[in-house]
């Protein structure tokens, strides 16, 4: 794996779910670093992109309540150990589980694997709801995928909070996850 700045040079073969990532990322002004890679299956795998990237790939998790009436894309530390019981407190939904695939690629234009805070940019309806671990706002660069699972960027996590996400009229809340029964 390479590290490359910016969009690939030869969008040949990419997915235009990707090549929207990449055209609205550069119209903002955001500087970002990307590597292509296999799908990554497993930690160790994820691992390795992490080091290529310097940088921990945020954990992307889509939710939703019972009933499907709210959604969230939940963004935490990859180590984090996850806690419905934990969160739903915080956001007062309770019975939250995972989205699925159909709502995920109907709101986010993204398929499982591939959760991003990029998808927010497809949510033009702004139906989901992002929120962040608090551990993840205090790094100074975010990882994420560009709406498909087998490139990974690197970004400046107040470009994401103050320049992307106030493009897509998405806002966030804050939450403190500590991963523990």
């Amino acid at each position: 794996m390479e590290l490359y700045i910016g969009r690939p040079s030869d969008l040949n073969g990419r997915l235009p779910r990707e090549i929207r990532t990449y055209d609205f990322l550069d119209a903002l002004g955001i500087q970002y670093y990307r590597t292509d890679h296999e799908r990554a299956d497993n930690m160790e795998a994820c691992n390795v992109i992490d080091a290529v990237l310097g940088v921990r790939i945020c954990k992307n998790l889509f939710l939703c309540n019972r009933q499907k009436t709210r959604f969230y894309l939940l963004m935490m530390p990859g180590d984090k150990k996850f806690r419905t019981k934990e969160l739903s407190s915080q956001i007062g939904s309770s019975r939250l589980s995972f989205a699925d695939p159909e709502d995920m690629l109907r709101y986010l234009d993204i398929e499982p694997g591939a959760v991003s805070i990029m998808g927010l940019m497809n949510d033009k309806t702004r139906t989901v709801q992002l929120l962040i671990d608090s551990d993840v706002l205090k790094e100074e660069y975010s990882g994420c995928h560009p709406c498909v699972c087998t490139s990974s960027l690197k970004l400046k996590t107040a470009d994401l909070i103050h320049v992307f996400l106030p493009a897509t009229g998405h806002g966030y809340q804050t939450v403190i996850l500590n991963g523990e029964e």
